[in-house]
């Protein structure tokens, strides 16, 4: 089967968080991707794309791109607030599109990544029974439900990731810098749970520069505008040996290159093309039949 390679709107800087940077319009970025021979791409944050689903859908096939799915951040873990609406309506614009995979992060409510997301074990139950229950309404209509570990929200840590395997039926979405930055190697998580991986999130990684943002010396936003975050292949992440790990075990899911970018001069943006640009060449060979 030939390789799924897709891109993402965060990697031209775009992104859900305010006062992160300079947000590139819809057309740049879309042109930009489609310049670089991909073909598909995630959805990006809200307000990136319409929210109605058949203008979201018009949209991108203007643009001659795919409908990989997305990011969505959203509350899972607090009992008062039901998650299911919120999914269901972010479900309709998948079905209109076409797309195929959900990318749920369990956000704590707080805006931006910083800080940790601790939860009780009331709290843990309602996460992990939303989890299922997200699953199986994306499912309801032909989409692939993920869980996203990442930096800052309630499932971060290795112990938070085998939490969630042992506790729900999701599967992953192996992002190799969040997992990273949560203490984990994710080259171990493959090895361990290479039947819980359904989506892949392609980041390599300054570990020089991670370890500062681990340590709380710098905020995440700082850390990605210092250089956390680099072309595939050019960090430390083993991007090469998760790939192949990937490849090994029969994964037959998107690889997204998806890194998150701070904007704020067109230097910075020309800057986010050509690591797009590198990355996507350092993919294309690793996935190279």
């Amino acid at each position: 089967m030939t390789a799924r390679i897709a891109a993402a709107p965060i990697s031209w800087g775009v992104i859900e968080v305010p006062h992160w940077g300079v947000q590139l319009d819809r057309e740049r970025v879309l042109s930009e991707m489609t310049g670089l021979g991909v073909s598909a791409t995630e959805f990006g944050p809200g307000g990136f794309l319409p929210d109605a689903p058949a203008e979201r859908a018009h949209v991108l096939a203007s643009a001659g791109l795919r409908a990989v799915g997305g990011f969505f951040p959203i509350v899972l873990h607090d009992a008062a607030r039901d998650p299911l609406p919120a999914i269901e309506r972010e479900l309709e614009a998948y079905v209109a599109a076409g797309a195929d995979t959900l990318v749920l992060s369990a956000v704590t409510g707080r805006d931006g990544y910083d800080g940790v997301g601790e939860l009780s074990e009331a709290e843990w139950g309602t996460l992990l029974a939303n989890l299922d229950r997200a699953l199986d309404a994306a499912a309801a209509v032909g989409v692939v439900a993920t869980l996203h570990p990442h930096l800052g929200t309630v499932v971060e840590a290795p112990a938070a990731v085998e939490r969630v395997i042992a506790g729900s039926r999701i599967g992953l979405c192996l992002d190799a810098g969040h997992f990273t930055l949560g203490g984990g190697d994710p080259l171990q998580l493959v090895d361990d749970h290479a039947d819980r991986i359904v989506h892949a999130h392609l980041k390599d990684v300054s570990l020089a520069v991670a370890a500062r943002v681990r340590t709380g010396e710098l905020s995440y936003r700082d850390g990605v505008q210092q250089g956390m975050y680099c072309a595939l292949g050019e960090g430390d992440a083993r991007i090469a040996e998760i790939v192949a790990a990937l490849r090994g075990a029969g994964y037959d899911g998107w690889y997204v290159i998806e890194q998150d970018t701070v904007i704020e001069s067109e230097a910075d943006a020309v800057r986010a093309l050509e690591n797009a640009r590198r990355s996507i060449e350092f993919i294309r060979a690793a996935v190279a039949p």
